[in-house]
């Protein structure tokens, strides 16, 4: 399980660590091996271990070619995704095409969400959390699917 956020800084080349607390689980997940790809909502990538990626992109590669909005976002989510591994330092090469789709730069984001990680610029993540918040703080309706829920 992914949780919680940290401020990483990527170097030059594109290699972003992955903080300690999460590479154990990684490697005993996949053996290291991620998977990156676009969020088509937010300027931001989605990274999944490998075996958590399969699923996801078996789901979208099984939905019908025949609607025009699911083919192109088969094309956008599964044409995106690229591996990346665990190097012997702890840290991943982030495709170039990746990076320049969510704006990275040397200051950078990792949230955790469970199964999954975002990575998000520094700058992209505080506005959208911030916008997030406001909404929040105002009249924020609660998903049917959330109603149940007790936090």
């Amino acid at each position: 399980m992914f949780r919680g956020s940290n401020e990483i800084n990527m170097d030059a080349k594109g290699r972003m660590p992955i903080p300690a607390r999460y590479r154990d689980a990684l490697m005993a997940q996949c053996n290291g091996c991620l998977v990156a790809t676009i969020d088509i909502q937010d300027t931001c990538l989605f990274i999944y271990p490998l075996p958590a990626w399969e699923k996801v992109e078996s789901e979208i590669a099984s939905l019908s070619t025949f609607n025009a909005s699911t083919r192109r976002l088969q094309r956008l989510l599964i044409g995106h995704a690229r591996e990346m591994e665990l190097d012997g330092n702890g840290r991943v090469l982030v495709p170039p095409e990746l990076r320049a789709y969510a704006q990275l730069e040397k200051k950078t984001v990792l949230v955790g969400q469970s199964h999954r990680f975002e990575l998000w610029s520094h700058e992209n993540w505080n506005k959208q959390r911030d916008s997030w918040l406001e909404e929040a703080a105002g009249d924020l309706a609660i998903p049917d699917e959330m109603q149940s829920l007790s936090l």
